[in-house]
């Protein structure tokens, strides 16, 4: 009984991990909207992760936790770090092409349902009943919240590159989720992140990058890599090691509900009465997964 009392606890603690980077994923598109004027989506993607992969890099070798090379399996390395780099060029050149909230909406809420499906493929985790609820009032959110707005355009591509972000996202969870049960978060983050950054580097060159002098790019690069990919990915990596691949990509739905209140707080964007109700939704989702672990530690 206590070590059913010890897992259930660390089960809420994991949903918490992911909620919290979530959270600052949200931030992603708001910040890249601040972006002045001739900025490069693929440049600001390579620098996000270069950014945060250094950091992480910094303190796996602080802790020693890196180990030998022989040590590693070089497949889902690269797997992961491909899909961590594909993720970032299809979901930036979304954002920059059909908008922040239909980009964010639609990659991160396809997210889920490729997650639940590799999830229960690959490593044989059957979402529940409360999952299918917690994702189907989660996902019908974002679909009210890319709906709210009177002046938002819908781009295929802009659509396209979304779905693959949301793909690339659900697959990069299921290698983490195989890797940490080898390795430790904090060096696997250091070397997907520094991975995927150096497959992201040919896209610094032959490219105009006089717009990353001014001080507001300065401020976003370092927010978008410091927040949003080292402290977020560390934070995901810890919530990953005792949630699902499922629940995991359903809690990051977090992520446009909280992309649309920044939208509405920061941009100036309106408050319709359908945005309430699809954030309403989101965050009913949400809770649906949470309290499922605190009904556990009760038993």
């Amino acid at each position: 009984m206590p070590r059913q009392q010890n897992n259930s606890s660390k089960t809420i603690g994991g949903h918490w991990f992911v909620l919290s980077a979530a959270l600052l994923w949200g931030t992603t598109g708001t910040a890249q909207a601040f972006a002045p004027v001739g900025f490069d989506p693929k440049v600001i993607g390579a620098l996000r992760l270069l950014i945060g992969g250094i950091v992480l890099l910094m303190l796996a070798v602080k802790r020693n936790e890196l180990g030998k090379l022989s040590d590693w399996r070089p497949l889902p390395i690269i797997l992961a770090a491909a899909f961590t780099a594909t993720y970032q060029l299809c979901f930036f050149a979304a954002v920059a092409t059909t908008g922040v909230a239909v980009g964010t909406i639609v990659g991160i809420g396809s997210a889920p349902i490729a997650g639940g499906l590799l999830g229960l493929i690959f490593r044989g985790e059957r979402p529940g009943r409360r999952w299918f609820i917690a994702t189907l009032l989660a996902v019908i959110g974002c679909a009210l919240l890319s709906l709210s707005g009177k002046d938002v355009a819908v781009d295929p591509l802009g659509i396209i590159l979304a779905l693959g972000a949301g793909a690339s996202y659900a697959a990069y969870t299921l290698m983490i989720k195989g890797l940490l049960e080898q390795h430790s978060p904090n060096a696997i983050m250091a070397v997907v992140v520094c991975l995927g950054a150096l497959m992201l580097s040919p896209a610094l060159f032959g490219i105009d990058l006089n717009w990353l002098l001014q001080p507001r790019a300065i401020g976003v690069v370092l927010h978008l890599g410091l927040a949003t990919m080292a402290l977020s990915y560390w934070l995901f990596a810890r919530g990953l090691m005792t949630v699902g691949v499922g629940a995991a990509t359903t809690l990051s739905l977090a992520e446009p509900m909280t992309a649309a209140t920044l939208g509405i707080l920061v941009l100036g964007e309106q408050l319709t009465s359908q945005a309430i109700i699809g954030i309403a939704l989101i965050f009913c989702g949400l809770v649906v997964l949470v309290i499922r672990g605190r009904e556990r530690r009760r038993l």
